[in-house]
């Protein structure tokens, strides 16, 4: 046993003197860089090292550790109006944030009983398709189907700022740039992508490439050195990202199946302490959650596994478990147009379902972990947003 803490103790350690001072999105680069410059080829990468973790952890499984009380709470502000995306602020255990089709977005706060919605966003004039959370969690970035990307103070929900797509093509997904909250990547419905400086409210010099259909979802990595975007048409292109001038390149595209759109890229560096291979998750509307592992340092994708649900046109979307676990195995969620959500352990061979939570009444669109997965939202169809309790061990 005084071996296994060793262990334990001297992998804390590199990781402590890796930890930067502010928040996970830096420490979560610094695991990226380690892991495409130390990482050695090959499959998960189960070590001495992953098993002190499990004895540290008392050897629990996925299953009992991803099992839920109930629902905790459900909003229904937008009923009616599909709900598209939700996300908890960054670091946070209470702050949870939606957008819908009915032209709106709103902040909710979980703590203290009872949930309420704190603010409502208003001020597009079409269907909000996609927004994104600052680092700082001061502003909101959301883009709808009137041509408009809005800058939102999350404080009072006053608009800070309206940028319009000059050919006014609908504007259907966006993300922060992770390491300069001051640009924002747009991707609209005429196949292009744009970084946006949100401080001037224009566009990026050379911050601008063509995809072969509409863009439908993005991801950086951790260190926002790699971009990978996805289209309607079923294509995902990686793009190198210049720090210093904003600069897109593209590298490499991959066609995972041809026309069926490219609903949502997730992308992780470290899966678990168990999975050091940076990672992708797509939705591709091929009933099955793709999970790709990222070869080298283009973005290049290879699949590596995959889960069957039920998808073949709802633009679903989901998520890796916040976590980075000392328990076994490593967990995804996702939603699925049966109106459940699933749970997959991605190394689990055979059987990989943990767990799967119904209450939904239609197809949930969109899956979010709080920082310390004590809390899940999920959001439907219908309009309807979950709060699910995780148990207490």
């Amino acid at each position: 046993m005084a071996a296994v803490w060793q262990q334990v103790l001297a992998v804390d350690a590199r990781i402590l003197r890796r930890t930067p001072v502010r928040g996970s999105y830096q420490l979560q680069a610094q695991m990226n860089r380690a892991v495409y410059d130390e990482r050695t080829p090959g499959a998960l990468v189960p070590t001495s090292v992953a098993e002190a973790s499990r004895a540290m952890a008392g050897d629990t499984t996925l299953s009992e550790n991803y099992a839920f009380a109930g629902m905790h709470h459900i909003f229904d502000q937008h009923v009616d109006s599909a709900v598209p995306r939700l996300q908890f602020a960054n670091d946070d255990k209470h702050l949870l944030a939606c957008c819908s089709l009915d032209g709106t977005l709103s902040i909710m706060i979980l703590s203290p009983s009872p949930p309420s919605v704190k603010v409502v966003l208003k001020g597009h004039a079409g269907p909000v398709t996609d927004f994104a959370w600052s680092l700082s969690n001061d502003v909101i970035v959301s883009t709808s189907k009137d041509g408009t990307l809005r800058i939102w103070n999350t404080a009072d929900g006053r608009c800070i700022r309206e940028v319009r797509d000059p050919e006014a093509s609908e504007l259907l997904c966006c993300t922060f740039q992770p390491m300069n909250n001051n640009l924002t990547v747009v991707g609209n419905s005429k196949h292009l992508l744009q970084v946006v400086n949100i401080s001037t409210g224009k566009k990026v010099k050379g911050g601008s490439s063509k995809l072969t259909g509409r863009v439908l979802s993005m991801s950086f990595d951790a260190p926002g050195r790699i971009l990978w975007a996805g289209d309607d048409r079923g294509s995902v292109f990686s793009f190198l990202f210049d720090m210093a001038t904003g600069k897109l390149t593209k590298a490499k595209r991959l066609v995972v199946s041809e026309g069926s759109p490219i609903c949502s890229i997730s992308a992780r560096s470290w899966i678990s302490r168990e999975a050091r291979d940076p990672s992708l998750l797509i939705n591709a509307c091929v009933n099955k959650l793709l999970l790709y592992r990222v070869v080298d340092n283009e973005g290049t994708l290879q699949l590596k596994r995959s889960f069957p649900i039920k998808h073949g046109s709802q633009p679903l979307h989901s998520i890796f478990c916040p976590l980075m676990s000392f328990r076994q195995g490593a967990c995804v969620v996702t939603g699925s147009e049966d109106a459940c959500v699933y749970f997959f352990d991605v190394e689990r061979n055979t059987k990989a379902i943990v767990n799967k939570l119904q209450g939904h009444g239609g197809p949930v669109l969109d899956v979010s972990f709080n920082c310390d997965e004590s809390l899940l939202a999920s959001a439907d169809s219908t309009g309807m947003v979950i709060i699910w309790r995780r148990e207490q061990k």
